[in-house]
């Protein structure tokens, strides 16, 4: 019942003093599955779902916790069936950092990246199987920017399809978020620009969400210099509240039927769900605090980057915040308040993070103070995440 109390406080708003979720707290025996699952009016379905179909979302399927790469014997095995799958949430700095990934780390057998194709082959140093599964080495296997739900019932299916072979693989789920207001922004900006992200699926319990559960916010191919005030106004929009509806399990709470309990309760165990799978996590990120992001990876992964990660906070979206009238400020917090809560929440835990990992170092000092400087790699340049959350104009980012 361990991992259900756990649950069961974050529901209540209290919030377990733990740096993360143990593996025994992610990995649900069956009779507290189902209590979980009481939680999920869906017509009588369950979470529970075969490897072959894999349509409903699988608790087991979350990946190594935190926790669990805390030993000291860690090791990230390349040679073995270990995966980073990266949850790329929309103007958080993922492109830039899913760049990174497959370009500026120090790898026996480095990504192969080909020239004018946006396709990298990020292969283990003794055999061509996958070690990353993210837009830039897999593609958008699971859809356009995948959700928790859709990838943790996805990728495992993903990658037996295409390494042509069932694997027992384990899996490491890393993300990264922003400050909400500013990503919203930075989203209302893009939008405004011509980008839809058309191709996203919002595939939940074996199907996509209906027309009706997520209505189109506008009429034609694009959203086109839409103005502030009709972007905020439109009650399907997804960039409200995105990073907690993007880390939560939808299965939970009706997937995007939204009639299926209370608006008040859905946000309150969707808020919770996404604050269990970050805890659970075994990395994420936040982009206003770069170097302390790239320090916990590395010493997570036991890898290094060939550059540092700079911290730019002069962006246009950062920009654009304070010049936002009053009552569209509170309106833009009102909307986004779950993310507000959550980021709160996600800053706390990656500060715990960081502590403890700069507690067991006896080397620290010098380490952060050299992030990056491995030794000179031809062709890197500065890692500069902020300048380039202002993505160039393309549905796909």
């Amino acid at each position: 019942m361990f991992a259900f109390l756990i649950f069961a406080l974050l529901l209540s708003g209290h919030e377990p003093q733990v740096c993360a979720l143990s593996k025994r707290a992610v990995m649900l025996q069956s009779s507290e599955m189902m209590a979980y699952n009481e939680l999920q009016p869906v017509g009588g379905n369950t979470a529970v779902a075969s490897k072959a179909s894999a349509p409903q979302n699988i608790i087991a399927n979350a990946g190594l916790s935190y926790e669990d790469v805390l030993n000291d014997d860690f090791q990230f095995d390349m040679d073995g069936h270990d995966v980073m799958v990266f949850l790329h949430i929309q103007k958080t700095g993922g492109t830039s950092f899913g760049r990174h990934l497959v370009r500026d780390l120090d790898l026996k057998r480095p990504c192969e990246c080909q020239r004018q194709r946006k396709r990298c082959y990020c292969f283990r140093p003794h055999r061509n199987e996958n070690w990353l599964f993210s837009r830039y080495s897999t593609g958008w296997k699971c859809g356009l920017h995948a959700d928790w739900t859709e990838l943790t019932s996805c990728v495992d299916v993903e990658l037996d399809k295409n390494e042509g072979e069932t694997a027992k693989r384990r899996y490491f789920y890393i993300s990264l978020l922003r400050e909400p207001i500013s990503r919203y922004m930075s989203e209302y900006r893009h939008v405004r620009r011509g980008a839809t992200w058309k191709g996203s699926r919002h595939w939940c319990l074996g199907r996509q969400a209906t027309a009706s559960e997520l209505p189109p916010c506008y009429k034609g191919k694009d959203w086109l210099n839409v103005d502030l005030d009709q972007f905020a106004g439109c009650e399907s929009n997804l960039a409200a509240n995105r990073q907690t509806r993007m880390l939560a399990d939808l299965a939970l709470v009706g997937c995007y039927n939204k009639s299926s309990m209370p608006a008040h309760e859905r946000d309150r165990v969707m808020l919770a769900s996404a604050k269990r799978n970050l805890a659970a996590m075994a990395y994420f990120g936040l982009t206003e605090y770069q170097k302390m992001s790239q320090y916990i990876f590395e010493e997570t992964f036991n890898l290094r980057f060939a550059i540092p990660f700079e911290q730019h906070n002069a962006t246009i979206s950062a920009a654009a915040v304070t010049n936002l009238r009053s009552d569209q400020r509170r309106r833009i917090e009102r909307l986004n308040g779950l993310d507000i809560e959550l980021y709160a929440f996600a800053k706390n835990l990656l500060f715990q993070r960081f502590e403890h990992l700069k507690a067991k170092d006896a080397n620290f000092a010098q380490r952060f103070a050299n992030l990056g400087n491995i030794f000179y790699k031809q062709g890197v340049t500065e890692f500069n995440w902020d300048s380039n959350i202002e993505d160039a104009l393309s549905t796909d980012h």
